[in-house]
C-alpha cells in the first residue's frame, strides 16, 4: 500500500430499490425498471415529461431519490429524542426544483437548514449507475457534514447555567 486512504461508498442506487420495495412502495422487479428509467440514460427525463400530471411526479421522483440518502445520513448520527429532519420540495416544471432538508431540534430551538440543493428534474439522468452513486455519495456527505456542524456548534446558554455565573458579574464590574 502506498499510504493512500480509500473511502467506499455505498451501491445507492441498490440502496434507493431496497427502500422503494421495503416501503411497499413497488415490487422488486418494478423498482429496478423504475430507477433505470429514470436515473440511467440520456437526459431530459422522458418519463418526467410524459406524464399527465408532472408536478405531481416529480415531487415523487426526488423524494424517491433523496428521502433514503437523507435517511442514511441521519442514521449516521445520533439525534435527541425530539429531533426531527424533514425534506421538503420546491418543484418547477420549467427551472430548478429545489430539495430542502431542515433539521428541527425540538424544545422551541431553532430550526436548521442541511441541504438545499437545486436540480432541474428532467435533467437528473447519469450515463451509468456509478456516476449517480458518485452523485448521491456527495448529497450523503453534504448532509454528515452539516450534521457535524451542527453537533460541534456552541450550545446556548440555559437559565441554570446562566445563574452560576451571575455572582461573577458584579466582581468584574468592579475592576
Amino acid at each position: 500500500m502506498n499510504g493512500q486512504t480509500v473511502t467506499e461508498s455505498r451501491n445507492w442506487m441498490s440502496y434507493l430499490m431496497d427502500s422503494l420495495v421495503n416501503s411497499g412502495a413497488m415490487p422488486t422487479w418494478e423498482a429496478v425498471e423504475y430507477l433505470t428509467n429514470n436515473l440511467v440514460g440520456e437526459a431530459p427525463n422522458a418519463t418526467l415529461h410524459h406524464s399527465k400530471s408532472p408536478y405531481e411526479t416529480i415531487q415523487q421522483f426526488l423524494h424517491r431519490i433523496y428521502g433514503p440518502i437523507v435517511e442514511a445520513a441521519s442514521r449516521t448520527v445520533e439525534l435527541p429524542p425530539q429531533a426531527m429532519i424533514h425534506m421538503f420540495t420546491d418543484i418547477s416544471l420549467m427551472g430548478k426544483s429545489a430539495v430542502l432538508v431542515v433539521y428541527f431540534p425540538g424544545h422551541n430551538q431553532p430550526h436548521q437548514l442541511l441541504l438545499l440543493d437545486s436540480i432541474p428534474a428532467w435533467d437528473l439522468m447519469f450515463t451509468t449507475p456509478t456516476a449517480f452513486n458518485e452523485w448521491a455519495e456527495e448529497r450523503f456527505g453534504w448532509i454528515i457534514s452539516a450534521f457535524h456542524t451542527l453537533c460541534h456548534q456552541a450550545q446556548p446558554l440555559s437559565l441554570e447555567h446562566a445563574e452560576k455565573f451571575h455572582p461573577v458579574l458584579p466582581v468584574l464590574l468592579e475592576i
